[in-house]
């Protein structure tokens, strides 16, 4: 039998509030634990919650940046659960209605685009975090993370592989970062992702029975739990048996996923109206104030580098992947007055090799544009070629100055003069009788040897173009 896999995401966006959603508790990451939790964050006797319309503001971007309805009235409400770190017994969140609506992006898979529909995002409040390393036979609770508003943004079940999973994720995660309302740092669970997962037998319009995979905190990892849990049922129902509704969990080190505990019902939750929160009334003066905020957002600005800088779709694509980038890009091209190609092969080669060997973002970049403008100028006038370039660009990089100061100290400017260049030429063909008459009886990939060697007694700082058109003269003369 052929089967069809149905996926659809959770994701979970921590706004970047300085403060909390209810209480003005800081967000900031990494403080010892325990000591970003106030009187609201840990639910003492008799505290009120108060809402941080910077959350809003956040959520109404992010809204109509997808095409999405913005509510002008929103609930908030609580969720009923007893966990650890969750210390009111219930969290803050949206149900029936959250402050934005349906709406949509569009993926791009393999040159191929597919319109994925976004139910909803709504408000919610971040429980605290358990920590089971450090404690033997024991958990640890940290609440600094308690009260971090949190957009969820819910996904249709449209996505029909783990690869449009993956593919939807970067682009929410791109977006997220674009508009300055996320991180979008996996590591530290600031953009965290639910998957749910079910199959069915192609053709079949009714859905399986779903399982949550919880908290995938990378890419790699929500690929690879998908296609797990795509064979686990598959094998299961073909073995005659039946999917269970559930949230597991994805154990990286084995490459499975792990039951931990049935999947609960809306209904298990109890949901009602918080009775401490009125309802969040947006004006359409907000969400017009807002709508004059929004940037260029990243599928416009890839088609501007297309139209603009004469680039490849991949090009663009990388050069767009975040916001920063591009910034970096285009005031590249700006400064430098280079050829849009050149500067996008700089920054999407060595720029981009040198960032992922040292995990570094661009915004950490030790080239910054002015540097590598003057790098592209120094290769422009021909001062360097396009060799020496590199070895430039990388003694930038290890702080050893821009390039002027590097091809100065390092002696590494171009020779091109034309006399000079001769006289090795010379040399070079004196030395080598047997190979200069091999060339001349035909045997043509010998010239690739004499440009070798020419450079080599250069040091490689002989202009290549001109060693090429002075050999030809030269050899075949």
């Amino acid at each position: 039998m052929e089967w069809e896999t149905v996926i659809g995401l959770e994701v979970h966006a921590q706004l970047q509030t300085k403060s909390k959603a209810f209480s003005g508790a800081a967000t900031k990451y990494g403080a010892e634990p325990n000591t970003q939790a106030c009187a609201v964050d840990i639910a003492l006797p008799g505290v009120l919650p108060v809402f941080n319309k910077e959350a809003a503001r956040m959520a109404v971007k992010f809204g109509l940046a997808i095409g999405a309805a913005i509510n002008h009235r929103s609930v908030f409400a609580r969720k009923n659960y007893f966990y650890p770190d969750l210390p009111k017994g219930y969290q803050i969140s949206q149900y029936e209605l959250p402050i934005v609506a349906k709406g949509q992006i569009t993926i791009d898979l393999d040159g191929v685009e597919k319109t994925i529909g976004i139910t909803r995002a709504h408000l919610e409040e971040d429980a605290g975090k358990s920590l089971h390393e450090d404690f033997h036979g024991m958990t640890g609770i940290d609440l600094n993370r308690a009260g971090t508003p949190l957009l969820e943004i819910v996904s249709e079940p449209d996505m029909r592989s783990a690869k449009e999973a993956v593919a939807y994720l970067k682009k929410i995660h791109e977006l997220v970062r674009y508009l300055e309302i996320c991180d979008g740092n996996m590591q530290e669970g600031s953009f965290r992702c639910d998957a749910n997962v079910s199959v069915r037998p192609k053709g079949e319009k009714k859905f399986g029975t779903r399982a949550e995979l919880k908290n995938i905190n990378s890419f790699r990892f929500v690929e690879k739990a998908i296609e797990f849990e795509v064979e686990r049922q598959i094998d299961l129902i073909e073995g005659g048996g039946k999917v269970a509704q559930e949230t597991r969990l994805y154990d990286s080190d084995q490459d499975v996923t792990r039951s931990m505990r049935s999947k609960e019902e809306a209904m298990d939750y109890r949901y009602f109206p918080d009775p401490d929160l009125p309802p969040l009334v947006i004006t359409e003066d907000f969400i017009r104030g807002v709508e004059k905020t929004l940037p260029e957002l990243p599928d416009a600005k890839r088609a501007r580098f297309m139209k603009d800088y004469g680039l490849t779709a991949y090009d663009a694509g990388v050069l767009t992947a975040s916001r920063e980038l591009a910034d970096y890009y285009e005031q590249l091209v700006r400064a430098s007055g280079s050829d849009p190609k050149i500067a996008a092969n700089w920054v999407t080669g060595e720029l981009a090799a040198f960032l992922n060997r040292d995990n570094k973002d661009i915004s950490a970049s030790p080239v910054t544009v002015s540097m590598m403008t003057g790098l592209l100028k120094r290769l422009a006038d021909n001062t360097i070629s396009g060799k020496i370039a590199k070895e430039v660009f990388e003694a930038m990089w290890n702080g050893e100055g821009d390039a002027d100061a590097v091809i100065a100290k390092k002696g590494l400017k171009q020779i091109t003069d034309t006399g000079a260049i001769e006289k090795v030429i010379e040399e070079i063909v004196a030395k080598n009788p047997k190979q200069l008459e091999q060339y001349r009886a035909g045997k043509e990939t010998l010239f690739g040897y004499f440009v070798g060697q020419v450079m080599k007694a250069t040091q490689g700082k002989a202009n290549p173009a001109q060693v090429n058109e002075l050999l030809k003269k030269k050899l075949s003369a």
